[in-house]
C-alpha cells in the first residue's frame, strides 16, 4: 500500500502489462509490473492523499533501499556480522553472500556466490568472516576515537546553544505580546462608551492579546520545565575515548546499530584473496571518499581463538624448571587467559604443550638440573637472590624472564662463566650482602624477586 501512488494523493494508469508466458501447461498470459518510466499516466496531487507526493516519494526510496539487491546495501539483521550486504567480490562484482556456522550458528563466513547459484562452478573466493569483522571493527573505532571528545562536546555546545536560541525567541514573542496587549488595553481604556461597537471590538482585541501573552507563557514555562542538557566533562568524554573497544563490544549494543554505525561511514569493501601469499585482501572505500587496503592472513577453521603466541612462547620457557601445574598457576597471577578466554588449569596447559609439541618438565636422573631457578641459581654461585637478579636486569648474566611476574630461568653452563664469577666476586666484597646472605627460596612462586 505504501508503494501505491494512491497513497501519496497521485493517480496513475498503464502500471502493468500482459506478457506471454510458458510454464507447465504450455503458453499462458502473465502480468508483469512496468517501470515508472514505461507507465502511461502518472498524476501527482490530483486527489487527497494518505501522505503528501514528498513523503510518499521518501518512503518510497526507503523501502527501494530495504530490499538487498546489487545496487543497495538493505535494512540490517539481527545476524552479528558486521558487512552484511557492504563486501562485494573483487573477481566477479557481485556481492558477497552470508552464512553462519558453528554450534550456535554465530560465525559468519562470506562466500561469492558466482558459479554454484548459476553453473555449478566453484565459487570465486571464501573465507571466515570473523578475522575480516575484527580487522574493520579496528579501523572503524581507529576513524571514530581521535575525533569522538570533540564531536561530543561539539554537539553538547550546539544542544545548548539552540536551547538558548529558542529561549530568546520566545523572550522577544512574550516582550511584543505584552506590548499589543498594552497597546490594546489603552485603546479600549480611551474610547468613548456610548459608542458599544468600538468598545467592543477594541475589547476583543484587547482580549485576544491577553490570550496570546497567556499562551507565550506557558511555551516559556514548558521550555524552562524541559530537563537541561546535562554538562558533559571533557575529561569523562577523554576515558570513554579511550575505551570506544569496550563500549563498542558491550553486551548491551544491538548489532543492528552496530551495522548503521558502519554503513554511515563505510560505502563499501571489495574483497579478494593473494593465494600466493595465503592473505584476505580488502579495500575499503570510506563515505567520504578515501580508500584504504588491508591484507589479512588467511587463517585455518578455530584459528581466530588460538593462544597467543607470547603465552606459547613463555610455556615452552617455563617448562625448563617448572610443571604443569606450576605453569598454569603462574600464568593465572599473570592475568592471561586461553583463546577461548578461560582460566587455565593444568589440564589446558597439557593440552596446548602437546598441540605445539612442547616436550614435557622432567627432572634430571642425576639430580643436576640444566636449568634453575633465580633461588637455586643464586645458591649455586653463593650470592643473594637479590644480587643475581639486579645483574640479570642488566645483562650481565644470561637469563630469560618469560612473565612480568614470574620466575627468571639461569641454564647451569652461564653460571660457570666468567660473567657469574665476577658477581660472586663482586658480591664478596660488598659488606652489605655478604656471601650466602640470601634467604632460602625454595618456592618457585616466590623466585621473582
Amino acid at each position: 500500500m505504501v508503494e501505491n501512488p494512491v497513497y501519496g494523493g497521485a493517480y496513475a494508469y498503464g502500471r502493468t502489462a500482459v506478457a506471454t508466458g510458458y510454464g507447465v501447461h504450455g503458453a499462458g498470459a502473465k502480468i508483469r509490473r512496468k517501470a515508472r518510466a514505461e507507465w502511461l499516466v502518472l498524476k501527482p496531487d490530483v486527489h487527497e492523499g494518505y501522505v503528501n507526493w514528498e513523503r510518499f516519494e521518501a518512503i518510497r526510496t526507503m523501502v527501494s533501499s530495504n530490499v538487498p539487491t546489487s545496487r543497495h546495501h538493505g535494512a540490517p539483521k539481527h545476524g552479528e556480522a558486521l558487512l552484511a550486504g557492504l563486501i562485494r567480490c573483487r573477481r566477479c562484482g557481485r556481492k558477497l553472500t552470508l552464512r553462519y556456522s558453528g554450534m550456535k550458528h554465530h560465525i559468519p563466513r562470506y562466500s561469492c556466490s558466482r558459479g554454484w547459484m548459476d553453473n555449478g562452478e566453484p565459487r570465486c573466493i571464501a573465507f571466515g568472516g570473523l578475522r575480516v569483522d575484527d580487522a574493520i571493527e579496528g579501523a572503524l573505532l581507529g576513524v571514530v576515537g581521535p575525533g569522538a571528545v570533540a564531536a561530543a562536546t561539539a554537539a553538547a555546545a550546539q544542544a545548548t546553544h539552540q536551547r538558548d536560541q529558542v529561549r530568546e525567541a520566545l523572550g522577544r514573542d512574550l516582550e511584543a505580546a505584552r506590548y499589543a496587549a498594552d497597546r490594546a488595553f489603552r485603546q479600549y481604556d480611551t474610547a468613548d462608551p456610548a459608542n458599544r461597537l468600538v468598545a467592543a471590538e477594541l475589547e476583543t482585541r484587547w482580549n485576544r492579546s491577553l490570550a496570546r501573552v497567556v499562551e507565550v507563557e506557558s511555551k516559556i514555562a514548558a521550555h524552562d520545565a524541559t530537563t537541561a542538557p546535562t554538562a558533559i566533562d571533557p575529561t569523562m568524554l577523554s576515558v570513554l575515548a579511550s575505551d570506544l573497544k569496550s563500549i563498542w563490544s558491550g553486551p548491551t549494543i544491538d548489532a543492528r546499530l552496530k551495522k548503521r554505525i558502519v554503513r554511515t561511514l563505510i560505502h563499501e569493501v571489495v574483497a579478494d584473496i593473494d593465494d600466493e601469499a595465503s592473505e584476505i585482501v580488502l579495500v575499503v572505500h570510506w563515505a567520504g571518499g578515501a580508500h584504504s587496503e588491508m591484507r589479512l592472513p588467511k587463517r585455518r577453521r578455530g584459528q581466530r581463538n588460538s593462544t597467543s603466541g607470547d603465552i606459547i612462547a613463555a610455556i615452552r620457557q617455563l617448562v625448563l624448571i617448572a610443571s604443569d601445574d606450576l605453569i598454569a598457576g603462574l600464568l593465572n597471577r599473570n592475568g592471561l587467559k586461553t583463546g577461548n578466554g578461560n582460566r587455565w588449569t593444568r589440564e589446558r596447559v597439557t593440552t596446548t604443550r602437546s598441540y605445539h609439541r612442547i616436550p614435557v618438565f622432567r627432572r634430571a636422573e642425576d639430580s643436576v638440573e640444566p636449568w634453575l631457578n633465580l633461588s637455586d641459581a643464586a645458591r649455586l654461585i653463593k650470592v643473594a637472590s637479590k644480587t643475581l637478579r639486579l645483574a640479570a636486569e642488566a645483562g650481565q648474566i644470561d637469563a630469560v624472564h618469560p612473565l612480568p611476574d614470574g620466575p627468571w630461568i639461569f641454564a647451569r653452563a652461564a653460571l660457570t662463566t666468567d660473567a657469574a664469577t665476577s658477581i660472586t666476586e663482586r658480591a664478596r666484597q660488598n659488606p652489605r650482602y655478604p656471601a650466602g646472605s640470601h634467604p632460602d627460596q625454595q618456592s618457585l612462586f616466590s623466585s621473582t624477586t
